[in-house]
């Protein structure tokens, strides 16, 4: 626009909210217009006259990404420096990128940006006070601010908003291109963190999804560190105040499951779990999109068609602005970014004094072998932890086909994890000892046999049992143990089939389905082999075990 050098529609108001901390403490000078704190009617108006996306039926904002259709899993680094070297599990998430190689890229992207117009967004991560980090997201387009408001919590006191100063912040240049010859990085793309200066900085993405995965990625390092329990899980509460967690990779069915119109929302992804109660980092949803339906998910599908919600690759149709949410031709991963109240029963505050009394561990099982649920010990459960066994669904990584991709994913978020995944573990045993929650392994997955074969499980089924484990009507019913992993399963449940309960009874050739379900007990095993030293043998034999009679 400053080419053109005419006034936008929030030109006039740009600094209205501007914080005292300017852009210059950041190395940012020489700055055309920078949009300060804009409310999200004005980030719609600022994006839809600079042709960064379009209005379509019913008032959300709709934008296509170009080739960033989902998170780059493989191109996260961090500034190996001497205030976190020592705290992070270095691996193929965590990259080690040199302190003299940041600072030559970040040196580039200041004098990239001089005479450039930004947008800015003081805001916070944590629903609790006592825990929360102030952070602020400069961006290069409005619509990318128009998500951060979306997705995390606003000050709404101006003068506090003219004191902010934030404890970190993230720089979203997708139009930056890295050169992996000078910056040592996999491709143009780098999603970059420096716990010692405080700095996160994405170049050459426009996927939205990966701000809201650095803040995550930066609340997993710090909150822990102050005996905060991070996680990857979404989280309601009823009314009696039990609060339930449900951990899960992206399309095991976080945000499905938790927006319960029979209990509260506390949040759909991202959570921190301390003494004192739960607490949401964010203060809006990022769901999937991808063959919403009103009958199946009625609270998410409204929020399609309401302003101030932004659709990510959701195919429309120019003329009628009609949204298709079946159309998956530019990827299954299709988003949509709505605050958090736009859901009839979330909790306004995004927090809750009570301790856990159920946590639910969701997995999709793409061999349809797994039981669809089963109560855990707490050795069990930290086995299972550990072990993140899951798929992961199409589209939420690039590179990922239609096919499910089996995976074992640590913590149920290992992409996102900075210390090692024990150090989780063993804040999670505390936490859930503390307050003797009951634990559950619950698969989403696949039944009668693999993706191509089986069938998804039914969501109906899945929530009738949900509801049974967290109403406690699953505490006096039979249960059976499992041959192989020992997990107790319950051989009835109110509203769903007997039949349900034994996997093995959808599978055509019983011998089929012991051969699966054998060969993903060698995976599970060959996999801690990983995270076996140091782990306590107790742990260690609460694994599974191999079928005996395997023909």
């Amino acid at each position: 626009m400053k080419y053109l050098e005419f006034s936008t529609p929030a030109s006039k108001h740009a600094s209205t909210y501007k914080a005292n901390y300017g852009l210059e403490n950041h190395g940012l000078v020489h700055l055309d217009t920078i949009y300060w704190n804009l409310p999200v009617p004005a980030l719609v108006e600022e994006a839809v006259f600079r042709g960064e996306g379009n209005l379509v039926n019913g008032g959300a904002f709709q934008k296509y990404t170009g080739k960033w259709t989902a998170r780059a899993a493989n191109d996260k680094y961090f500034v190996m420096e001497e205030s976190s070297d020592k705290n992070i599990d270095w691996g193929s998430y965590n990259r080690p990128m040199t302190e003299e190689k940041f600072n030559a890229m970040f040196s580039r992207l200041q004098a990239y940006w001089q005479g450039e117009e930004l947008f800015v967004q003081d805001v916070y991560a944590g629903g609790d006070p006592e825990y929360r980090l102030p952070v602020r997201i400069i961006t290069e387009h409005a619509w990318s601010s128009h998500f951060v408001k979306n997705m995390f919590i606003s000050e709404t006191d101006l003068g506090k908003l003219k004191d902010f100063i934030p404890d970190f912040t993230v720089m979203v240049a997708p139009s930056f291109k890295l050169d992996p010859r000078i910056d040592g990085t996999l491709s143009e793309t780098a999603i970059v963190i420096n716990f010692g200066s405080k700095l996160a900085i994405i170049a050459g993405s426009s996927y939205a999804g990966e701000i809201k995965k650095s803040v995550f990625t930066i609340m997993n390092y710090l909150m822990p560190m102050q005996d905060v329990m991070s996680m990857h899980c979404s989280a309601n509460v009823g009314k009696d105040n039990d609060v339930a967690l449900f951990f899960g990779l992206s399309g095991t069915g976080k945000t499905t499951l938790s927006a319960d119109p029979t209990r509260f929302l506390i949040g759909d992804d991202e959570h921190g779990w301390s003494d004192l109660g739960v607490f949401n980092y964010e203060a809006g949803c990022y769901a999937k999109a991808i063959r919403l339906s009103a009958e199946a998910e009625p609270e998410i599908h409204a929020c399609t068609y309401r302003f101030g919600t932004i659709l990510e690759n959701v195919i429309f149709d120019p003329s009628s602005r009609q949204i298709d949410l079946d159309d998956a031709r530019l990827t299954e991963n299709t988003r949509m970014s709505y605050p958090l109240e736009f859901i009839p029963n979330a909790v306004k505050e995004k927090m809750v004094r009570s301790q856990p009394k159920n946590i639910v561990f969701l997995t999709a099982d793409a061999q349809g072998v797994l039981p669809p649920i089963a109560k855990l010990s707490m050795d069990q459960a930290i086995y299972h932890f550990i072990s993140g066994y899951t798929s992961k669904i199409a589209g939420t990584e690039l590179g990922l086909g239609i096919e499910p991709e089996i995976t074992f994913s640590a913590c149920f978020g290992a992409p996102f994890m900075v210390h090692h995944p024990y150090f989780y573990a063993n804040l999670l045993r505390k936490k859930a000892e503390a307050c003797k929650a009951n634990i559950w392994l619950v698969n989403t997955g696949w039944v009668g046999g693999k993706f191509g074969v089986g069938k998804r499980i039914s969501i109906r089924h899945t929530r009738n049992m949900l509801n049974a484990a967290l109403e406690g009507k699953l505490d006096n019913v039979e249960y059976r143990k499992d041959e192989l992993f020992g997990f107790e399963i319950p051989r009835t449940c109110p509203n769903v089939p007997e039949d349900v309960f034994d996997p093995s009874n959808a599978w055509g050739n019983k011998k089929d389905y012991w051969r699966k379900y054998d060969a993903l007990a060698s995976r599970y095993i060959e996999n801690f082999k990983l995270f076996a030293e140091g782990i306590p043998k107790e742990i260690l034999a609460a694994g599974p075990n191999r079928h005996k009679d395997i023909s």
